[in-house]
């Protein structure tokens, strides 16, 4: 099995993206299966290009897409991708849609196709913090999640996809205001491996209710 793992590099005037600097930590193989690392821009127009043109090169069985939420306390596994770009701030291009659809032809929404609620247990299994989001944003972390899993809904069926948000590194946190969540790079990276594998072990997802009240 192969799995194409991808991180973002650094936008909104960060100097690194957490995202792919825990991506480069991961092992080459996870559970059996070969782990390809890729970096992709963030810009709404590329990124979409860069994990297709990942597909057709390493032919993975497996896409995982990973990216930044700064204010958020732990990884979180993201449920659902929608066909909406609504940029608050220019992506790394200039690029700035507003009330614009990824996909004139598209669904509404898509559902990640990894198995999210036993990533979520796995990586709490090992007494690390993770919740399931149900809400991507509607940046271009949303766009690479809704672009893939269109992509494997219409070209490419035998691909199971999902998007994992991760906090900032403990390093953006320190010239950040008081309270600021973050994690440490070597805790995200583990998160991600637990996430790979128990996307490895789990064709399907697992029973069980997890949720949100709000």
């Amino acid at each position: 099995m192969k799995v194409l793992v991808t991180g973002f590099d650094p936008f909104g005037g960060e100097p690194v993206n957490p995202a792919f600097e825990a991506v480069k930590m991961l092992p080459d193989e996870i559970a059996g299966a070969e782990i390809i690392k890729l970096e992709i821009p963030t810009v709404f127009s590329k990124s979409g290009p860069a994990v297709e043109e990942g597909i057709k090169k390493y032919e993975p069985d497996v896409v995982i897409n990973v990216g930044q939420a700064g204010g958020r306390s732990c990884v979180t596994i993201e449920q659902v991708g929608i066909n909406l770009a609504e940029a608050r701030i220019p992506d790394n291009d200039g690029e700035q849609p507003s009330d614009t659809a990824l996909q004139e032809e598209g669904e509404p929404a898509y559902f990640a196709t990894i198995p999210v609620k036993a990533i979520v247990k796995n990586i709490r299994s090992h007494k690390i913090p993770c919740h399931i989001s149900y809400t991507a944003g509607t940046y271009v972390c949303n766009s690479i999640m809704y672009n893939v899993l269109h992509m494997t809904a219409t070209k490419y069926p035998n691909i199971r996809a999902g998007f994992i948000h991760v906090p900032f590194a403990a390093e953006q946190a320190v010239e950040k205001p008081n309270g600021t969540p973050f994690m440490s790079l070597e805790m995200i990276a583990k998160s991600l491996e637990y996430a790979i594998e128990a996307t490895v072990k789990n064709e399907k997802d697992i029973a069980g209710v997890m949720g949100e009240t709000h």
